[in-house]
């Protein structure tokens, strides 16, 4: 009974960090979650910054 409200505590606040993390996607028509692929990152284009699965030897 005593782990009961830690855990249950942890579970809430997971909860509350995923709805807060996708608010765009849940609420927003059409919304999506940012890509966090290199080849989207325009700064890193411009840098020159590539995927390492990517390179050729």
């Amino acid at each position: 009974m005593k782990i009961l409200l830690p855990v249950l505590l942890a579970i809430a606040l997971i909860g509350v960090a995923v709805v807060l993390l996708g608010v765009k996607v849940f609420f927003v028509k059409g919304g999506k979650f940012p890509s966090g692929h290199v080849h989207d990152n325009q700064e890193l284009r411009r840098r020159g910054i590539g995927c390492a699965s990517n390179r050729h030897h």
